[in-house]
């Protein structure tokens, strides 16, 4: 809630969507999950595939009462807020509903704006199109980064380098390239084993 004039106001986010469905990507791949998808996103990565997301403006301004409620019912455990960028918002006080509910927060990110919430996970995956805000990668527990061609090998092993010694780290392929690079990928683990390979496997079992 926020004080205006007097008046005490429930905290909205724009929602563009919220489910609950099997985490395909990532340190907790193959994890039953709740996801909570915010609108807005100004990183404009040319291959994504939720750009209907961008636009915060034709997403529904929902209570964030409202939606820590719908995630407690839904009967997971793991609330994931992705986007779009979530971390154009101050997340404190959704974490905070969320953690009253006893739900563990993970958060899905490029890092592009200074991080907010209290967070139990926190997958970076930094995007050339926006630079990382200086901060984003002291605060990853994953690091996971898409492979859409071979320069980005290189973007990978520079923030290996900013990231924390524990944090888990991924290489993904970028799904329209994906026969051309997951090759590659493999390889390139193969010789560098700190690595693991992140696969979207929710695509292959056609869900969300």
């Amino acid at each position: 809630m926020v004080e205006v004039k007097g008046m005490t106001l429930p905290i909205t986010l724009p929602l563009m969507e919220d489910f609950y469905t099997i985490q395909g990507e990532g340190a907790y791949q193959g994890h039953a999950a709740y996801f909570i998808r915010l609108g807005g996103c100004d990183v404009g990565c040319v291959w994504c595939d939720v750009k209907d997301s961008w636009d915060a403006r034709v997403h529904p301004q929902v209570g964030i009462g409202d939606i820590a409620q719908r995630a407690k019912a839904s009967g997971s455990r793991i609330v994931v807020v992705t986007g779009g960028e979530p971390a154009l918002y101050d997340l404190s006080a959704l974490t905070r509903k969320l953690r009253k509910e006893r739900l563990r927060t993970h958060l899905e990110t490029s890092g592009a704006y200074p991080l907010t919430g209290d967070w139990d996970w926190v997958c970076f995956s930094p995007k050339k199109f926006k630079a990382p805000h200086p901060s984003a990668p002291k605060h990853a527990n994953e690091l996971k980064v898409v492979i859409f061609n071979k320069s980005d090998f290189s973007w990978a092993e520079a923030f290996e380098k900013q990231v924390n010694p524990d944090c888990q780290l991924f290489m993904q392929p970028e799904w329209s390239r994906e026969k051309e690079m997951l090759p590659v990928i493999i390889d390139y683990v193969k010789d560098h084993p700190q690595w693991r390979i992140s696969l979207q496997i929710h695509k292959y079992m056609n869900i969300r």
